[in-house]
């Protein structure tokens, strides 16, 4: 009798904790970074500030780029504001700490995707924004047109990414022994392949285009067609916070969803009358999937009048009318061949 009153005593003080202390828990909806955003009017965005058509800085302090658009595209859904954000730039070394400390509420930073940053590093990642691989820069003159051609040679890359460690693997798997010069800062990696005192340099494709634009002289150097690699690249937040979570990922479907559907910056406001369940659906002129998680019914609306879809954040920042000129390729649609895909708005 004693042991069964003891249990349920036991029972009941564990029960009302949990009603008192709930509350309080990082991932519980009700103490959402989510609301916590909403409350404080921006969004913290981690970014590199370093790569053009990604992310990028220019002398003015203005912002732009594919991974920028992200996060501008949560602040139109969130406030109907896109530039309510502060960006934070970061390298790769520190970007997973200043997520896991909360110095920023979103990484949107190209970074890869892997199944352990996505269960060990303590990060939730939300839907791929661009599809990659790692490939390997060389001078046009250097006589280097493959793998092999690097024995010994020294090869240039950036500390705490996946680039590190997929050379690593490739190059043990064919057997080529190299030196491999690390550093912490990409800007210094770049300087020294310049200088002439790396043989090449690796890291994701988009990168090395990116930044061979910055290049004195772009046309004497060449990306290998050859990729290492498989990296998918996507935004990230703390893991253990659902809703926030919740916000980013359907905020980066929309601008798919949307591009699929026909919806652009210039016809959104029309199309909220269409007679598309579908559209209905996506702008929430019927239903109220935007309540559902903590935003704006409208949200997909503001997302498209301020960003537009992702086919115009690409074409802005990497399409054929930039510097960059980058292939949509695994980036397109999946109407058209590429990997991108939404799930239903329902």
């Amino acid at each position: 009798m004693f042991k069964s009153a003891f249990f349920s005593a036991i029972a009941l003080l564990t029960i009302s904790l949990s009603a008192c202390g709930g509350d309080s828990t990082p991932g519980n909806a009700s103490n959402s970074l989510l609301d916590r955003v909403k409350s404080r009017g921006r969004v913290v965005c981690g970014v590199s500030g370093e790569i053009p058509g990604f992310s990028f800085v220019d002398t003015d302090g203005k912002y732009s780029g594919l991974d920028v658009d992200v996060c501008r595209a949560i602040a139109a859904a969130l406030f109907d504001q896109p530039d309510a954000v502060d960006y934070r730039n970061l390298n790769a070394k520190e970007r997973f700490t200043a997520v896991q400390t909360r110095e920023v509420d979103i990484l949107s930073r190209n970074t890869t995707l892997t199944i352990s940053r996505d269960t060990s590093v303590g990060m939730a990642f939300g839907p791929i924004v661009f599809y990659d691989g790692q490939g390997i820069m060389v001078g046009k003159n250097s006589n280097i047109k493959f793998l092999k051609d690097l024995k010994d040679k020294a090869i240039c890359t950036q500390t705490g990414t996946t680039n590190e460690q997929n050379l690593a693997d490739k190059m043990r798997q064919l057997g080529i022994t190299y030196k491999s010069v690390v550093f912490e800062d990409i800007n210094t990696a770049f300087a020294t392949y310049q200088q002439g005192r790396c043989s090449a340099i690796t890291s994701d494709k988009s990168q090395l285009i990116s930044r061979r634009t910055t290049l004195p002289k772009p046309e004497d150097h060449i990306i290998f067609d050859e990729s290492l690699s498989q990296e998918p690249l996507a935004p990230a937040v703390a893991d253990g916070d659902a809703k926030w979570a919740d916000a980013l990922k359907w905020v980066v479907y929309a601008l798919i969803k949307a591009e699929e559907l026909g919806i652009t910056s210039q016809n959104v406001t029309q199309e909220i009358n269409s007679d598309n369940p579908e559209i209905k659906r996506l702008l929430g002129s019927e239903g109220n999937l935007g309540e559902g998680m903590g935003l704006p019914n409208d949200f997909v609306v503001r997302i498209i009048k301020h960003v537009g879809n992702y086919g115009e954040i690409y074409d802005r920042n990497l399409g054929p009318k930039t510097k960059l000129n980058l292939p949509r390729s695994y980036n397109q649609q999946w109407t058209k061949g590429g990997l991108l895909y939404a799930p239903p708005f329902r």
